[in-house]
Formats: structure tokens, C-alpha cells, sequence
């Protein structure tokens, strides 16, 4: 009996996962500093905000699903002066469309394609928790100049495993989200930040992937920031100071 429930329960899990990936908000992103550009074939909605350094950023959000929630990061690139491109998913933010593990990347790849075209510069990619998995996955297949990582994960079905109880990670039909996988690809520096009372993605994380791309032969800056969490970690003090100093690092180079 208690087995059969135990496979009933992992069975409406397997289906009902997305929801719990993809929980996007619906408030529109309507920043006037913003121009909104739909690219590609696959229609892949941008936000994008020039600015004339030389390095161009391409953002990746988290899974709060809409640009408009994260502002912070957005500043901290265009007070700086940096050109910014940031992808909008499909089911958020007021765009059409439903995501998944696989539409997301593929979206992600196409977004690089068409920044490329219009920035002769650097690309730096950037994500957001959901979003690194997409910056780490752009970075292992496109040439990058860095990599800036913001309270990422080793795999996402991991942390399904830690909150259902469920081998997620060898379920079929499960969204896994490996973003370890695709370290081993990576060649360009990255920088992680991550928040030391972060309850969603523990600092645990950040760390064993950090520990990965060094094993890898990849450069790695770690910044552990004190006593910030999951939702508050860009507006914490040093947060632009030490992206900017990344950055200017990269020139250097």
C-alpha cells in the first residue's frame, strides 16, 4: 500500500514538476530605457538597453519568470554603462508561450546568436539561480569573455530530490537542469556570488559547482556574501563593485 502510494505520488510529481520550476509572474517589463526586440526565428523576446562599453552582457533571470523583478541586476549593468541584452521567457512577464529545460537553452543559444550581430565586442554572460543554468550552458557552447554566476546550482534535480523526496535526477520525464555537465566545456573566467543565509539554493551549492570548474581547469572568483539571501543578494553593498571589478580584470587581459 505505502508503495503504491510512494509511485502515485512520484508518478502526479514527474507531471506536475514545470509548475514548480516555472512558477513565472506575470507583471510586464515596461522600463523605458529598455528597447524591446523579438529575435530569431524561434521569437525570442529581448530587453535591451545600450550603453558604450565595450562589453556587452547578456542576462539570464531566475525563475521568478519576469525582467521586472530584477532590477538590481539591470542597474548594476547600466550604471556602469554596459550595454545589456536580457531574455524574457515564454509564460512570464506577459510572453506567450510555455517554458521547458529544453526551449530555454535553445532560446538562449538563439539570443547569443543575434547579440553577436548587433555588439562587435566581448559578450559576457550573466544569470540569475534558473538563469545560470542558461548563462553556464550559452557559455559552454559560444565564445564568452566571463561568466557571472549569481546563487547558482550544480543540478537543479538535485534540489527536487531535497524538497520531494524523489530521485529526481533519475526520473524520467524530469527537467534535471545539469548545469555540471556542461562545465568541463567552459574556458572563459567566472565570477559566482552567493548569499550565506540563501535557504532556496544553499551556499553548498555555489560551492561544489566553484569546486567543479576549478577541477576543470577553469579560473573562478567565489565571493560568499554574509547574511544575504536568495531574493536579496543583488541589492546587497559590494555586489556592483564586484562585478565591475571583474570586469575591468577581463579588459586587462
Amino acid at each position: 500500500m505505502l508503495i503504491g502510494t510512494y509511485l502515485l505520488y512520484a508518478a502526479v510529481m514527474v507531471v506536475a514538476h514545470p509548475q514548480f520550476i516555472y512558477p513565472f509572474g506575470p507583471d510586464r517589463f515596461d522600463n523605458p530605457t529598455f528597447q524591446q526586440e523579438t529575435v530569431s526565428e524561434r521569437n525570442v523576446a529581448m530587453a535591451v538597453s545600450d550603453g558604450d562599453d565595450a562589453i556587452a552582457v547578456l542576462f539570464f533571470m531566475g525563475n521568478g519568470g519576469a525582467l521586472t523583478y530584477f532590477t538590481y541586476t539591470l542597474d548594476a549593468h547600466q550604471n556602469a554603462g554596459r550595454t545589456i541584452a536580457a531574455m524574457a521567457y515564454p509564460g512570464g512577464g506577459g510572453i506567450a508561450g510555455k517554458p521547458s529545460e529544453t526551449s530555454l537553452k535553445a532560446d538562449a543559444l538563439a539570443a547569443y546568436d543575434w547579440l553577436t550581430t548587433q555588439h562587435d565586442g566581448p559578450i559576457v554572460v550573466h544569470g540569475f539561480s534558473l538563469g545560470t543554468g542558461l548563462a553556464i550552458h550559452v557559455a559552454a557552447a559560444r565564445e564568452v569573455a566571463g561568466i557571472i554566476l549569481d546563487a547558482p546550482y550544480t543540478t537543479l534535480c538535485a534540489l527536487m530530490t531535497k524538497g520531494s523526496y524523489l530521485p529526481a535526477c533519475y526520473l524520467p520525464g524530469v527537467q534535471k537542469w545539469r548545469s555540471v555537465d556542461d562545465v568541463p566545456a567552459l574556458t572563459a573566467p567566472v565570477l559566482i556570488q552567493h548569499g550565506t543565509a540563501d535557504q532556496l539554493i544553499p551556499i553548498s551549492y555555489g560551492r561544489q559547482l566553484a569546486g567543479a570548474m576549478t577541477d576543470a581547469g577553469v579560473a573562478v572568483t567565489f565571493h560568499a556574501v554574509d547574511g544575504a539571501t536568495h531574493n536579496n543578494l543583488a541589492g546587497q553593498a559590494g555586489y556592483q563593485d564586484r562585478i565591475n571589478g571583474f570586469l575591468s580584470a577581463l579588459r586587462k587581459k
